[in-house]
């Protein structure tokens, strides 16, 4: 009994541990997530130059997302890389800690990892379940934040101070929006997220018990098949960030910067006719993207107004 308590105590602490890893790289990171989620808002600060395509048909190169954090950087100094940086973390410990309550509540916390990826279909249905459990109570629990942390940095582009702390944008969005702009974009990050998980379980699964034996080579396509179908999925949270900023007080989220939607469906109808689901799919190479005249605005000089402090 003792055994078994200690090696549960063991895999928790281990659990922490690579949670609070997992934090740490995302914490260093954000600066280049602050740029992905204004790159999928639309905004482009930077002037397009003009360049070659691989196959040397003429294009307008954007900056790519290590210019556009130099840009924000070159604004707001190095602090300034890392807004919305507070409720991003504190919304990742509110997914920890809410998903594994409900796993326990639901008696799901006692499925022990799988040692082979061919076990019994039974098995993975179960740890499947699990895997859904997790990632939905997660997501909803943590969603609040999200939209604070994203509006704090869709802030950059008009230059507004209403999103200053997470109690001080929790007011805001309960004055404004009430109870439901705390989950604005939710469904369509909800969708992303679960597809992705079952889709990518499923296809791991067979690919596994049918085709591939090799351990090795079963790592390589279990990575593959995710980023596949995260890449297939990325419109979803395209949409879901920009439906994250519709609707608030925001220069960001209304016209002509942003259409007024009416859903997160009416949102992706729009961002599909404008062919910009795709919105910081890629990093590194980026070109233009022909714009409606209703968002004509993307590359407008920033209003004066001071620093964040």
């Amino acid at each position: 009994m003792d055994g078994a308590l200690s090696r549960t105590e063991n895999t928790e602490v281990n659990s922490w541990i690579k949670f609070g890893m997992r934090l740490g790289v995302s914490a260093a990171l954000h600066p280049f997530e602050y740029s992905k989620t204004l790159i999928q808002l639309g905004y482009e600060p930077i002037a397009a130059i003009p360049s070659t395509s691989w196959t040397g048909k003429p294009i307008l190169k954007l900056p790519n997302i290590f210019q556009y954090t130099g840009h924000i950087k070159r604004i707001d100094g190095f602090y300034g890389c890392y807004r919305g940086l507070a409720p991003k973390l504190v919304g990742s410990v509110v997914a920890m800690v809410v998903s594994e309550r409900v796993v326990e509540k639901l008696g799901l916390n006692s499925l022990e990892e799988s040692k082979d990826d061919t076990d019994m279909s039974e098995g993975r249905r179960l740890h499947l379940k699990r895997d859904i459990v997790v990632t939905v109570s997660g997501i909803v629990a943590s969603h609040p934040f999200h939209v604070i942390s994203v509006r704090m940095m869709a802030q950059f582009i008009g230059r507004e101070t209403l999103y200053r702390s997470i109690a001080g944008s929790i007011a805001e969005i309960w004055k404004t929006e009430g109870i439901g702009g705390f989950f604005a974009g939710l469904v369509p990050k909800l969708l992303a997220d679960v597809a992705c998980l079952v889709l990518s379980s499923s296809t791991i699964y067979i690919l596994n018990k049918y085709l591939i034996k090799d351990k090795l080579t079963r790592q390589y396509n279990a990575a593959m098949i995710q980023f596949g179908y995260s890449s297939l999925l990325y419109p979803l949270l395209v949409v879901s960030t920009c439906s994250a900023v519709s609707g608030s007080r925001l220069m960001a989220g209304q016209p002509p910067i942003m259409p007024a939607y009416a859903n997160w469906v009416d949102c992706w109808n729009d961002l599909q006719a404008r062919k910009e689901l795709k919105r910081g799919g890629s990093l590194l190479w980026r070109s233009q993207i022909k714009r409606s005249p209703s968002i004509s605005t993307g590359f407008v000089p920033l209003p004066t107004i001071a620093r964040y402090q």
